[in-house]
């Protein structure tokens, strides 16, 4: 090989090598990046006549979640579901996710059971 030809090959290489290093700090940074994410799948704020209610939804680069400041968990893919059981009138669920550099994100519903007149 000739002199330019090698010196084009390791700088190609370095530019991979940095590539390769450049793409797997954006990896790891994007849990910094972008922080904890709550995301509510069931239900949905508003009226309700069912005193029991399953909350469904997922969150993503978190260390903890609590729902109404009730430790729960998440599977592998991050998803959660838990029951809850309302009282009549005004309920406010409120579900808080925080990631390991300390920031939180709160989400809250807010349902009302209807009284069940039979």
């Amino acid at each position: 090989m000739t002199p330019v030809v090698n010196s084009y090959l390791k700088i190609a290489l370095g530019i991979v090598v940095l590539a390769a290093i450049l793409s797997y700090v954006w990896v790891k940074s994007s849990d910094f990046i972008e922080g904890p994410v709550i995301i509510i799948h069931t239900p949905l704020s508003g009226e309700t006549s069912d005193s029991l209610i399953l909350i469904t939804g997922e969150a993503r680069h978190i260390n903890n979640i609590t729902l109404n400041d009730r430790k729960i968990f998440v599977d592998e893919e991050g998803l959660f579901s838990e029951q809850l059981l309302l009282s009549v009138g005004y309920n406010i669920i409120t579900i808080e996710v925080g990631d390991r550099f300390k920031r939180t994100v709160r989400e809250t519903i807010e349902l009302v059971l209807m009284e069940n007149n039979e």
